[in-house]
């Protein structure tokens, strides 16, 4: 690895960046510990001390120190930078420095800057009512949690896209880096484009453990851990040391290379044409974990030891040596140099920070983006398709998307990023005006590679929900296309989005962000070619526990309905959308005016597939493309054979729509709700998704008792489409059969059609495993439902 020689600080310089690391350190450990007492000018005693000591203190003198360097350069530069800190519980660091350079006191004026505003900063970190231990959605300059570990990079990388004047500075915790999103993650690179993207600079920080275990790459050897980095595509530094003062030349002049390697980089690619992947430089930064605190505890050995990792003297309140030891450590700080009689910092360790925007904590990057804007949308009411004609749904949106990404792409304004999969879920119609982003070799035979281009693919869900978050949280707009059963590889990602929306919602400061938008496809109904392993509607289940005002989820019916829904979600902010719509060829119901209409109710009754005149006998529900192929082909066996039966069809878009207005903002009201599906009636109801997720939207529902739930219930195989069905007992055949069953009276007058009923089953059965295919009724159905009357 490269080791950079070089004393670029002046004395003065020197005293200054040393005094601001330890200004930071000061206040990182007082938020750790105390709740009065802020600047030591009374005898520390018990009181003090919080009852309850929370946080971490081991990676956080690092971070410090990366803080107060990169302030350095962006001052100096007049580099445009956010900091993205991936070790979890770095949250007092970015606090401190948030503090430090005013920011914080700005946004939140009762923590001003002095005694008063230090004790508030001291006490309300993981207190009853203050702010988390992480690096949260309350913490200016922030994009990354770090809550869950693996996703700092990524994030990253999804920030400097079609950023080109940004460099985002990422620190990497050594135990992140031991997760497989991490890994994955280091290959962002092959799809950075100097030219039109900004740079990110990984800084992996080894200070050699985890809470109790040494850290994998802090224990394999300089050698192996630079054939490792390079082996990804990287030009790695090597920073490291135990003296402040020779690590702050080192850290300093490394920082000069690689900034003037950046530069040089991209001023390669944008003035002189060049067109190679470039070997971005990174630094691996190597300190003593918990470095500056306590050296020895109770006798054990703690800084540069995993016993430094959270609270380093946990027994300060009750226990007087481990008290003295803090005020001790805190003192070896000398924060009457650092802070003045009223105690605001002193002008020498802050007077040489960047001001206003260009603070790394008030970088408007990491609140929403410095120009964001609102997507240039087509009408999509252009690209639907005649009610009564067969169309794949996502390919006619893919047509409606690729106009999207042809309005939008000069602006730098929206991605698709998903796993391989644009080609297979029937999107292709984007390349017809853009490319795969690809910086690695290409052969001959490879299709829509290129440089740069609005569609990023890589086999990992977590790099690619990673880059599309940061994507988001900078400002811009995007959608993830993937198999609706693979989307479970993201779910803690997905848990920890919603939290950072949930909160930064509440938060006055925090601009809205464009929405997270999910398509599902290849679903579980049409995955009979993968089988099993690819038969999953789960995802639902998942976002469903996430607070109401977070989530949406839609499944529409046709092709049609997609669109309308999709441009809906492209225009919304703050939410996680989740479209699932299939891709096979199918039945369009509605035209387009009435898909709109359909899906700003959310849900409603299909006169048009009904006889009830006003009241039904039994009320037919379907949720999901498929669902609704069976509820109608239903509808149509119960009209032909009991024609006296009034039966009233029902649709639902938005899932939501299912619950009370008490639970949910799209939530129906009771009395809509009981007009809808009645409050004494049997109701039938076919479900994209397993069926005890209804139960639980509609269980404070007046009919719920009568409400009789068909879904996936984890019986898959390799089979044909319509075996799916039967195997979950979610086809036409069983639907009728449920009625005849469920409806006061109807037993034993259609007992002859039950039967022929359960002997269709047995007949598919018999026909599907001779001929590998479905009947031809089937096969060949369509809605032919004979007029009401």
């Amino acid at each position: 690895m490269l080791i950079v020689d070089g004393v670029p600080l002046s004395r003065q310089q020197l005293d200054a960046i040393d005094g601001y690391w330890r200004a930071a350190n000061y206040l990182s450990v007082g938020q750790i510990y105390l709740l009065a007492n802020p600047l030591l000018r009374e005898p520390l005693a018990p009181e003090d001390v919080k009852p309850r000591l929370l946080g971490h203190w081991g990676t956080t003198p690092g971070l410090n120190l990366v803080y107060a360097h990169l302030s350095r350069i962006v001052a100096a530069r007049e580099q445009d930078m956010i900091y993205v800190a991936g070790p979890g519980h770095g949250g007092p660091g970015m606090v401190a420095n948030a503090w430090l350079d005013g920011t914080y006191s700005e946004i939140y004026p009762a923590v001003s800057l002095d005694e008063r505003g230090m004790a508030r900063l001291f006490k309300q970190f993981s207190f009853p009512g203050g702010v988390p231990s992480h690096n949260a959605p309350e913490t200016p300059g922030s994009i990354h949690e770090g809550g869950e570990l693996g996703y700092s990079l990524s994030h990253a990388y999804g920030a400097a896209l079609d950023n080109p004047d940004l460099v985002v500075a990422c620190v990497i915790g050594d135990g992140e880096a031991e997760t497989g999103a991490l890994a994955a993650s280091w290959h962002s690179n092959k799809f950075l484009d100097p030219v039109t993207d900004g740079a990110v600079l990984p800084i992996l920080h080894l200070n050699g453990y985890k809470i109790s275990n040494p850290a994998v790459l802090a224990r394999i050897g300089d050698d192996e851990l630079e054939d490792l980095l390079t082996g990804y595509g990287y030009r790695p530094y090597l920073v490291q040391g135990y003296q402040p003062e020779p690590v702050h030349q080192v850290l300093a002049a490394t920082l000069d290379a690689v900034f003037d390697e950046i530069a040089s980089i991209q001023r390669a690619a944008r003035e002189d044409g060049v067109d190679e992947r470039p070997q971005w430089p990174m630094i691996v930064l190597r300190t003593p974990k918990g470095w500056t605190g306590p050296r020895v505890v109770d006798g054990h050995p703690v800084e540069g030891t995993w016993r430094a990792h959270q609270v380093p003297l946990g027994a300060a309140r009750d226990d007087s040596r481990h008290l003295s030891a803090l005020r001790d450590w805190m003192l070896s700080y000398r924060p009457e140099e650092l802070f003045d009689r009223h105690g605001a910092p002193v002008p020498s360790i802050v007077d040489w920070l960047p001001s206003g925007s260009a603070r790394l904590a008030a970088n408007p990057h990491a609140n929403g983006g410095r120009h964001s804007r609102d997507l240039e949308l087509p009408d999509y009411r252009g690209y639907g398709v005649m009610a009564g004609s067969m169309a794949g749904a996502t390919s006619v949106l893919g047509t409606y998307l690729r106009d999207v990404m042809a309005a939008n792409r000069p602006y730098g304004n929206f991605r698709m990023v998903g796993p391989d999969e644009t080609e297979s879920n029937r999107l292709g119609a984007v390349f017809e005006v853009t490319d795969k982003v690809w910086q690695a070799a290409t052969a001959p035979v490879d299709e829509h590679l290129a440089p740069r281009g609005g569609v990023m693919e890589i086999l990992s869900e977590h790099t690619c929900q990673g880059w599309l978050e940061g994507y988001l949280l900078t400002g811009r707009h995007g959608m993830f296309p993937c198999y609706e059963a693979f989307v479970h590889v993201v779910d803690s990602m997905v848990n920890q989005h919603a939290k950072w929306l949930k909160v930064s919602r509440k938060l006055a400061w925090r601009k809205p962000i464009p929405s997270l938008n999910y398509l599902l496809t290849s679903h579980v109904w049409r995955q009979d070619h993968n089988g099993f392993s690819h038969q999953d509607p789960g995802f639902i289940d998942h976002v469903m526990n996430k607070k109401a005002e977070v989530v949406r989820v839609y499944l529409p019916p046709d092709a049609n309905t997609l669109l309308a829904v999709t441009d809906h979600c492209l225009r919304s902010r703050d939410y996680i959308n989740v479209i699932v719509a299939g891709k096979n060829p199918a039945p369009t119901w509605l035209d387009i005016d009435a898909a709109e209409r359909h899906c700003r109710r959310g849900l409603g009754i299909w006169e048009w597939a009904s006889n009830d005149a006003g009241d039904p006998d039994v009320v037919l529900v379907a949720a999901g493309d498929v669902p609704t192929m069976e509820i109608l082909a239903t509808a149509e066996l119960l009209r032909t054979h009991l024609p006296e039966l009034r039966v009233r069809v029902v649709n639902v878009v938005d899932l939501m729509r299912l619950q009370p207005t008490s639970e949910h903002p799209h939530g129906l009201p009771d009395a809509e709700f009981d007009a809808i599906f009645t409050t004494d009636r049997q109701v039938i109801f076919a479900y994209h998704g397993y069926p005890w997720l209804v139960h639980r939207l509609t269980y404070q529902r007046n009919n719920h008792d009568n409400i009789h739930v068909r879904g996936y219930k984890e019986e898959g195989t390799t089979t044909t489409p319509f075996d799916m069905l039967v195997l979950n007992d979610m086809d036409r055949f069983h639907l009728v059969m449920d009625v005849i069953d469920r409806v006061p009276g109807l037993s034993r007058k259609a007992a002859t059609l039950r039967q022929r009923m359960v002997d269709k089953r047995a007949e598919h059965r018999d026909y599907v495993r001779e001929t590998g295919e479905d009947l031809p009724e089937i096969r060949d159905w369509s809605w032919q439902a004979i007029p009401a009357g």
